[in-house]
C-alpha cells in the first residue's frame, strides 16, 4: 500500500515472501522500483501512474539476485475525491510464464521439425501420407502431385482401395486390409495408380499405425514411392531373360521351363505332346550375301508366320541363329492321331514357310528342315527331347530339305555310336587319357590374372576328341560325374604348383561344373575334402555354374554355394544370357562374376541387338556388385567396344587358345 506523501512502500507478509524481504514491511518506493529490470521498468511505472486496474506482468528481482515473474494489478482509493490510498496486488508467476516459455519452446520445435519434414518432403521423390482410424486419408505431403499429376485433396478422402489403384489381386488386396485391421506395420505394397491422363505408374507403400496416448489406433502414416522405373527396368531385364531380342520369342531356358512343365501335364492326363525342331536352310548364305541385317529380318518374319500358325496353348521359341522350336500340346491319348496332328501342323509350317519373303526391295525365298518327336511320360528329360527333335532335323536335312521327318528307330545308328563312345569314355577314364587345357583371362592391360580348365581327350585312335562330342555322353552316362572329379582334382593341384612360385601365386583356375555334378548330395563334402586334401587355396579357385542349375532346387543351389563361399571358394555364372536368370534368383545366389556368352561377344560390333545385351550385362553386374568376364574375345574391337563398356576382364582367342599348361605364357618374377 501507498498512501499519499510518504516516501514508503507498506508491504504485506506474503509479499515480503514472495520477494524474499526478510521481516521488511516497508520498502523505499524508489529501492522497490530499482528491483524491476530496466526493460519492464517504463511498464511499471506507467501502471502506477495510471491505477486503472491495469494488469501487469513484470520481471522482479530478489535481494539474492534472482528474476522472478509478477503479476500486479493497481487500485486507487479515493473517498470524497481525495486519493486515500495505492493498492497492488501481487502474484508470483514465475512457474507459470516458465510453463509456458517450455510449451512455445516445444511449438517451436514441432513448427521448425514441421518445416524441416515439408522441405525434405519437397526435395525427395517420396511422399507422406495419413490416414484416419478407417484407413481414409487426411492428408498427403510431398511428390505424389508430380507423379501422378493429381493433387492431394484427390485423395482426401478416400481409402487406398477406393482411389483408383490397379496391378492388385483379390488376393493381395484381402491380405493388405487384413493387416491394416491388424494394425500391422507392412512394407513394399506395390500397386500401381491411374495418372490424371489415364495412364498408370507403379508405387511402392510402406505404412505403421499410430495410437492416441490412451494407446488407441488411430490411423495410419508412411511413405509412398514411385517404383516406375525399376518396374521397367525389371521387364526389360524379364525379356532379356527369358525372351529372345530380336523375335520377341520365348528363348531356350524359357521353352525348357514349359517343356517341363508340358511333360508333367501330358503324364498327368494320359495325352501326347510333340517337339518340333525347325532349322532354316542355306540361313548362312543369305547372311553372307545380303548381311546379317536381312538375316534378322528373315528371322523376325519366321517367327511372325510360325506363330500365326500354331494355338494360343501353344509355344515358339528360338534356340539361337536360324533355330526354332514349336512345342504342341494337348494332342489326345492316342499316339497315331497325336503324329497326324503333328503332321498336319508341320506340313502347315512347311507350306507357310515356303512362301516368299520381301526383305525390304528383295523377295527372297527359304525353307525350312524339321525334326519331331512325341513326348507322353516323363521317361526322357526335356534335353534328350530337344535332341530327338535335333536328330530328326537332320534326317531332314540328309533327305534333301525343305521336309519334315519323326524321330524313329532308324536314327539308333546315331545313337549307336553315343553308345560306343560311352563304352570308351570309361576306359579313358582308367587309362588316364584326359588332360586339361588352360586358356588366359587377362584384365584390362593384357595382364595374365587366371586361367579358365578346359577338359580335353586324347584318345588313342581318334586323337583329340572335342567336348562337344564327349561331354554329352558323359553327362547321359552318368560319367560326368567321375570325370568332374578328376577335372577338379587336376585344378586343385595346378593351384598348388602355382602357389610355389611368387608369380603364379595369385592365379586363378576356373573349372566348369555340370549341373549333374553339383546337385549330388555328396558335392560339398567331396569338394571340401579335396581342397583339405590337397592344400589348394580355395580363394584361387572359381567354379563356373550354368543357368540351368537354377531350374529345379534353387534352394539347395544357394545352400551348397554358401557353404563353399564361406570357406573362399568363388562362384561365376557361365554364358550368361544364353538361358534366363530371374532376378530374384540372381540376387540371392552368392555370386562373384558374370561371364558373357561368346555368342553375343561374336556380334557385338555388327549385332545392334548383341552390343545392348552385352551392355545390360555389364550394367546388371555392376548393380549386383558382380566382376564380369566376356568370352570368346577374339578382335581388338570387340576388346575396345567391351572395355568402353565397362567391362575389366577378358577370354578368348586375341589373348590366348587353350593350351597345355606348359605352353602358358604366365608372369614372371
Amino acid at each position: 500500500v501507498m498512501y499519499p506523501g510518504e516516501s514508503v512502500v507498506h508491504i504485506s507478509r506474503g509479499y515480503a515472501d514472495i520477494g524474499k524481504l526478510g521481516d521488511l514491511r516497508e520498502v523505499p518506493i524508489g529501492e522497490h522500483l530499482e528491483r524491476v529490470p530496466e526493460e519492464d521498468r517504463a511498464l511499471v511505472k506507467r501502471a502506477l501512474k495510471r491505477m486503472d486496474g491495469e494488469i501487469v506482468e513484470h520481471r522482479w528481482r530478489q535481494p539474492g539476485g534472482a528474476l522472478i515473474w509478477l503479476r500486479m494489478r493497481m487500485h486507487r482509493q479515493i473517498e470524497q475525491g481525495q486519493v486515500k490510498a495505492d493498492f497492488a496486488i501481487v502474484q508470483d508467476i514465475t512457474a507459470e510464464r516458465e510453463a509456458q516459455q517450455a510449451v512455445a519452446a516445444q511449438l517451436s520445435t514441432i513448427q521448425e521439425s514441421e518445416a524441416r519434414f515439408r522441405s525434405l518432403t519437397a526435395l525427395s521423390s517420396d511422399w507422406y501420407w495419413e490416414q484416419d482410424a478407417n484407413f481414409r486419408f487426411v492428408r498427403v505431403d510431398g511428390n505424389l502431385e508430380k507423379s501422378t499429376k493429381l493433387a492431394p485433396e484427390h485423395f482426401i478422402g478416400l481409402t487406398r482401395w477406393e482411389s483408383d489403384v490397379r496391378g492388385v489381386s483379390p488376393e493381395r488386396w484381402a491380405a493388405h486390409r487384413a493387416a491394416l485391421e491388424a494394425h500391422a506395420v507392412f512394407h513394399d505394397f506395390e500397386m500401381q495408380r491411374v495418372r490424371q491422363d489415364g495412364s498408370t505408374m507403379w508405387v511402392s507403400i510402406s505404412g505403421t499405425p499410430m495410437f492416441d496416448p490412451q494407446g488407441q489406433f488411430c490411423g495410419y502414416r508412411g511413405t509412398g514411392r514411385d517404383i516406375n522405373a525399376r518396374k521397367q527396368a525389371e521387364a526389360d531385364i524379364e525379356r532379356l531373360a527369358f525372351y529372345d531380342a530380336l523375335t520377341g520369342l520365348p528363348n531356350r531356358r524359357l521353352l525348357l521351363d514349359r517343356l517341363s512343365q508340358s511333360v508333367a501335364y501330358a503324364a498327368r492326363h494320359g495325352s501326347h505332346g510333340a517337339l518340333m525342331f525347325i532349322d532354316l536352310d542355306n540361313f548362312k548364305v543369305l547372311n553372307d550375301t545380303l548381311g546379317h541385317r536381312m538375316g534378322d529380318e528373315l528371322l523376325k518374319q519366321v517367327a511372325r508366320r510360325l506363330s500365326d500358325s500354331v494355338r494360343a496353348i501353344d509355344t515358339v521359341a528360338r534356340l539361337g541363329g536360324d533355330e526354332f522350336v514349336v512345342m504342341l500340346e494337348e494332342l489326345g491319348a492316342d499316339a497315331s492321331a497325336a503324329a497326324a496332328q503333328a503332321e498336319a501342323v508341320g506340313k502347315k509350317i512347311l507350306s507357310t514357310l515356303n512362301q516368299h519373303y520381301q526383305l525390304e526391295d528383295k523377295m527372297h525365298h527359304s525353307t525350312p528342315s524339321m525334326g519331331v518327336t512325341l513326348f507322353h511320360t516323363p521317361q526322357n528329360s526335356v534335353d534328350e527331347l530337344l535332341q530327338r527333335a535335333d536328330l530328326a532335323m537332320y534326317q531332314a536335312k540328309a533327305a534333301g530339305r525343305n521336309t519334315l521327318r519323326f524321330f524313329d528307330p532308324v536314327m539308333q545308328a546315331a545313337v549307336s555310336a553315343r553308345a560306343r563312345m560311352e563304352v570308351d569314355l570309361r576306359a579313358a577314364l582308367e587309362r588316364s587319357e584326359f588332360l586339361l587345357h588352360y586358356q588366359p583371362v587377362v584384365d584390362t592391360d593384357r595382364v595374365v590374372t587366371g586361367v579358365e580348365a578346359l577338359l580335353r581327350w586324347l584318345h588313342p585312335q581318334r586323337g583329340m576328341v572335342s567336348p562337344a562330342e564327349f561331354i554329352p555322353v558323359a553327362e547321359q552316362a552318368g560319367l560326368i560325374l567321375p570325370l568332374g572329379q578328376w577335372v577338379l582334382e587336376a585344378a586343385c593341384a595346378q593351384l598348388v604348383r602355382w602357389n610355389d612360385s611368387p608369380a603364379t601365386r595369385k592365379l586363378t583356375i576356373a573349372v566348369n561344373v555340370s549341373a549333374r555334378q553339383f546337385r549330388h548330395p555328396d558335392f560339398t563334402r567331396q569338394m571340401l575334402t579335396l581342397l583339405r586334401v590337397t592344400g589348394a587355396n580355395p580363394y584361387r579357385l572359381k567354379l563356373e555354374l550354368t543357368e540351368s542349375m537354377l531350374l529345379t532346387d534353387i534352394e539347395d543351389v544357394i545352400a551348397k554355394m554358401s557353404e563353399l563361399r564361406s570357406i573362399g571358394v568363388n562362384f561365376a555364372l557361365d554364358d550368361f544370357g544364353t538361358g534366363y536368370s530371374s532376378l530374384s534368383y540372381l540376387k540371392r545366389l552368392p555370386l562373384d562374376q558374370l561371364k558373357i556368352d561368346q555368342s553375343f561377344v561374336r556380334d557385338v560390333l555388327k549385332d545392334p541387338n548383341d552390343a545392348v545385351i552385352a551392355r545390360t550385362i555389364l550394367s546388371l553386374a555392376q548393380s549386383l556388385d558382380l566382376t564380369v568376364v566376356a568370352e570368346g574375345v577374339e578382335t581388338e574391337g570387340q576388346r575396345t567396344f567391351l572395355l568402353n563398356s565397362g567391362c575389366k576382364a577378358f577370354q578368348g582367342y586375341l589373348f590366348g587358345r587353350p593350351v597345355p599348361v606348359e605352353q602358358l605364357a604366365l608372369p614372371q618374377v
